[in-house]
């Protein structure tokens, strides 16, 4: 009961914060083209798994894309696009186990890789900031998901704590840290510039 009440309380205060956070904005031809396009890489790369002994796999890079259009582009579009993406990924025969996972699971765990921008990117700390709080937002998701959809999957004498943190934490947190990684020595500043300058045009 205190877990589906955590599960709840944690799905709709994100939700809301997100869509507060998203008011105001305005989608243009470019946008949609951007943001499907990201979909697309996100959904792509997701397909390539690296499994893991736990049963868990590390995807090649997934949450890479929805990071660097957060930080170099609009993180409300991340957003939208990451919301987009979690719907898009239900359709090859995901099946849920009770019809609040969406909500928890897809909706807000690929939404919340919009967060790395919402410190900005202007300077390094402020898109690891942002990046540290999309993997937080992001783990938790999976762990709480874990914990109430995913318990019968409990190995012998682990709970369903122990197994969804076991689980979870040996893939979303290294992947998550992997991809803070790869995205901070990206030449960021260079890279925003570039696309402000092809925008001037």
């Amino acid at each position: 009961m205190i877990t589906s009440t955590v599960a709840i309380l944690f799905a709709v205060g994100y939700l809301l914060a997100t869509v507060w956070l998203c008011r105001g904005i305005r989608l243009t031809a470019r946008d949609l083209c951007l943001g499907g396009i990201v979909c697309a890489m996100t959904l792509v790369l997701a397909t390539i798994r690296i499994p893991l002994p736990t049963g868990s796999n590390i995807t090649c890079g997934s949450w890479i894309p929805l990071m660097l259009l957060a930080l170099l582009y609009d993180y409300r579009l991340s957003m939208l696009s990451g919301w987009v993406g979690g719907i898009l990924a239900m359709i090859p025969g995901w099946q849920a186990v009770h019809w609040a996972q969406i909500f928890v699971q897809q909706l807000v765990c690929f939404s919340c890789l919009g967060y790395a921008g919402v410190f900005g990117s202007d300077k390094r700390w402020k898109a690891i900031c942002g990046m540290a709080l999309a993997v937080a937002i992001r783990c938790f998701g999976h762990v709480i998901s874990g914990v109430i959809f995913y318990s019968q999957n409990a190995w012998d004498g682990w709970g369903a704590w122990g197994y969804s943190l076991a689980f979870n934490l040996s893939s979303r947190l290294p992947e998550g840290i992997l991809s803070i990684l790869i995205v901070s020595v990206l030449p960021l500043t260079l890279m925003r510039r570039a696309i402000a300058r092809r925008e001037a045009k």
